[in-house]
């Protein structure tokens, strides 16, 4: 292991105040696990939420006021920021960050503006991985100015077809059409008529690839990367895999068809590639990256970067991860990761997200929800996720809601565990899948 009271002296401090921005449960589970280390002298988390009040103080402040950020961080001392949700990395909030006079001693644990386009445009993140010789689906790219030629594209192409929105579209901005009819009907809605707003101002169509999804993740310090367990998520609403797609509505780690034959092809093919075409190409990139794989008869095609950790899968990662979080972090912020191992819990983690009726469309929020203390935590983890609390009591804000992280011997083992938790849990609407990792079982 790196010398990590040199890394902390770098800093300044042998202990560190760190500030977390997110209100999901991927910041709840982040702040659960820093909440645990030694080296974590004091933890706020911006805005939070009523997950994350029991391991930090909240601020309430919004992600996209940079001004107000910067200000919790002088007014409160903060040694490193921890980046949770794409947007602010999209937008600059690491650039805007570092480059002012007075946090000159700040680390920020998310990329630069110019890396977080892996994420913030699927457009450039395609062009990087041509760059870079890296597996992916055949592509092409199209705006307003090409729109005639984009639609006799789609009229030749082999079915089904992935239309891409190119920007930011909250999880939502994918869609696999079937037939040629929907393919155009969806290419107009997202060009000619923004259903997407600014994000599908330019569309990538895609090669559909048919496979198995797995994701994987890499805290990088620019120059050194470690990988952490890999995970399954879940992204149709309705079981079976049916339904529209959301934000998220399970995980499983590890993945049980990832075995080290698999792992190494990704790393040699996808994640080595990544790291040192970013070195390659000067794109300053401190922090995590999730790649989004598809492997087609044993081999790893990428599919999307995203420039974080995902959510729900953070919430089956973490918990999986033995090595002090703080510590990790603060070895990626002195560049000193070529000298970490990680180490894994061989247990399985399964989460099941519980989320507001109606989602991922219309829902209600302000709804009471009773039985939290009640799930065991001998076995099991409750992540808040769209949680706020009025007078003392937790109510719903937001389409997931929360979720129950449990460990156990197998996926089969680990999921009926939280089954069993989350029956003990309720609001009035809600709903969760009670088939993740169906296919492992």
């Amino acid at each position: 292991m790196p010398d990590i009271r040199k890394t902390l002296k770098l800093i300044g401090s042998l202990t560190m105040r760190i500030l977390l921005l997110g209100s999901g449960g991927r910041e709840h589970a982040l702040a659960w696990k820093m909440a645990q280390s030694p080296l974590c002298e004091k933890l706020f988390i911006a805005p939070g939420n009523a997950g994350t009040s029991q391991c930090g103080t909240n601020l309430p402040i919004s992600l996209s006021d940079f001004e107000e950020i910067k200000k919790a961080c002088i007014r409160n001392k903060i040694d490193l920021v921890v980046v949770g949700p794409e947007e602010p990395l999209v937008k600059g909030i690491t650039d805007f960050l570092i480059t002012d006079p007075a946090l000159q001693k700040l680390d920020v644990i998310g990329p630069r503006k110019t890396g977080a386009q892996l994420e913030g445009s699927k457009a450039f993140a395609k062009a990087f991985m041509m760059r870079h010789h890296i597996p992916t689906a055949i592509y092409r790219e199209f705006t307003l100015q090409n729109y005639e030629e984009g639609v006799e594209y789609l009229q030749k192409h082999p079915l089904p077809v992935v239309l891409k929105a190119d920007g930011l579209a909250a999880g939502k901005g994918v869609v696999i059409c079937e037939n040629h009819l929907e393919a155009i009907a969806e290419f107009e809605l997202m060009i000619q008529r923004a259903k997407f707003g600014e994000a599908g101002k330019k569309v990538v169509v895609e090669q559909f690839l048919k496979g198995i999804e797995i994701s994987v993740f890499v805290l990088t310090d620019g120059k050194n990367y470690v990988i952490l367990p890999e995970a399954k998520d879940y992204k149709r609403v309705g079981e079976g895999d049916k339904g529209p797609n959301t934000g998220g509505m399970g995980a499983v780690s590890p993945v049980p068809f990832a075995k080290d034959a698999l792992m190494k092809k990704i790393e040699a093919k996808i994640i080595h590639p990544t790291v040192e075409g970013l070195k390659t190409e000067g794109l300053e990139y401190l922090g995590f990256i999730f790649f989004g794989l598809m492997i087609v008869e044993n081999e790893p095609y990428m599919i999307e970067y995203n420039c974080r950790m995902g959510d729900p899968e953070t919430e089956v990662v973490i918990p999986r991860l033995k090595n002090d979080l703080v510590q990790l972090l603060a070895a990626a912020a002195g560049q000193q990761l070529d000298g970490v191992k990680i180490d894994t819990d061989p247990r399985t983690a399964c989460t099941i997200v519980a989320v507001s009726g109606g989602y991922p469309g219309d829902y209600k929020k302000g709804m009471a929800i009773n039985g939290l203390s009640d799930v065991n935590p001998a076995d099991s983890l409750v992540f808040y996720m769209g949680t706020a609390e009025k007078n003392g009591q937790v109510i719903t804000n937001g389409g997931r809601v929360f979720c129950i992280t449990s460990y156990g011997r197998s996926v089969f083992d680990a999921v009926e565990i939280s089954k069993e938790e989350m029956e003990k849990v309720f609001f009035i609407g809600m709903e969760y899948r009670r088939d993740i990792g169906y296919e492992f079982e």
